[in-house]
């Protein structure tokens, strides 16, 4: 008679292998021999607090980005709604994050295979939804800048459609090993930094996340020359405009921060994940997966503020909101909008294309 796997995976035929669904997280922690402490050390301690912090800011700030991309109506095009959901993976990153702190330490060894494989999933889905978030915007502004619009045609329905995709594809990474490829049933393949996780599955989700990486990288690098190119050329005409120059610096030096951090922020994370689904017997992963781990959530937070603050408006709307109880008695008035319109307007007029810098 075929056996329940006990994570609610799938149905398996008891007699091919012998699985271990009744065994605790111990037992696996134990087999990959990752140490599960049973009291609070002071390093439980701080990495808990400063997990915790940092949960807690990427809350607050996804949370205002996505409300000022709700109540603005400048924000209504297409690369805003990219970013309110590249918000909003990040915010689901934060809440998995902190679900994360409050199910580790000694805690863990109380966790029973479902919920450690819920804690572990929550992580894996919202990192693969900004990750991939990530992409979708990079390709919107390779499209914007090169085609020299300042928003894509793109339809809200396309939109939704992407964002939808990406969600999907972020689930169905994150399932994954819930639903089969773990190593309940094969302990020799059980990875160090992730006992229940089998060890091809870390190296098939560390090379496509470091595939989209070097995706990311070709696509901004593209924009950075492209970018420089096109500021050289036109500053020898002499209908050049000052702010068109001043437009074209700030992109630049957008897409290099986004680019640094980016990299700096995710790289030695999937380098670790990659070394340990290899197998390294030498890499002393576990001695650094807490802080690559951190290093990747703190991503989160500047994601919003490069890909946000650097807008004047949205500083604005930022000011408006933070201040909501000083203006409860006044009507919104989007001066600022009519300004950048005027902006624009000038520049057009004066034959030269603008591209929205804070993206």
């Amino acid at each position: 008679m075929p056996a329940l796997d006990a994570v609610g995976c799938a149905f398996r035929p008891a007699a091919m292998k012998h699985c271990f669904y009744n065994e605790t997280v111990g037992f696996f922690y134990n087999n990959s021999r990752k140490e599960l402490t049973t009291y609070w050390r002071t390093k439980d301690v701080l990495v808990v607090a400063l997990g915790l912090t940092v949960s807690v800011i990427v809350l607050l700030t996804n949370l205002l980005v996505i409300t000022a991309i709700i109540i603005n109506r400048r924000f209504h095009y297409p690369i805003y709604y990219l970013l309110g959901n590249l918000a909003a993976a990040d915010l689901f990153a934060g809440i998995a994050y902190m679900f994360l702190m409050f199910h580790t330490g000694p805690r863990t060894a109380e966790l029973s295979l479902k919920t450690w494989f819920i804690r572990q999933s929550l992580l894996d889905t919202s990192l693969t939804a900004s990750v991939v978030n990530l992409l979708a915007i990079a390709v919107e502004r390779h499209q914007t800048v090169f085609t020299m619009q300042l928003h894509s045609k793109m339809s809200n329905q396309r939109v939704m459609i992407l964002i939808f995709c990406i969600w999907v594809t972020a689930l169905l990474l994150g399932l994954i090993p819930s639903y089969g490829w773990h190593c309940l049933c094969a302990l020799e393949k059980c990875s160090s930094m992730a006992p229940l996780y089998s060890r091809s599955y870390l190296t098939f989700w560390a090379i496509s996340n470091l595939v989209i990486f070097l995706i990311m990288v070709v696509v901004y690098t593209h924009i950075f020359i492209y970018v420089k190119r096109k500021m050289t050329r036109m500053s020898k005409h002499t209908s050049f405009h000052p702010r068109y120059k001043e437009t074209m610096i700030s992109l630049v030096k957008t897409v290099t921060i986004i680019l640094s951090a980016f990299v700096i922020c995710w790289t030695p994370g999937q380098v670790v994940l990659l070394l340990d689904g290899l197998g390294c017997k030498s890499c002393n992963v576990l001695a650094v997966e807490k802080y690559v781990l951190l290093l990747a959530e703190i991503n989160s937070l500047i994601n919003a503020i490069v890909y946000s603050y650097r807008d004047s408006e949205m500083r604005s709307t930022f000011r408006r909101i933070l201040c909501f109880v000083c203006y409860r008695n006044s009507k919104y008035t989007p001066t600022v909008v009519k300004l950048n319109t005027t902006d624009r307007k000038t520049l057009s007029q004066n034959g030269h294309f603008t591209v929205d810098s804070s993206i």
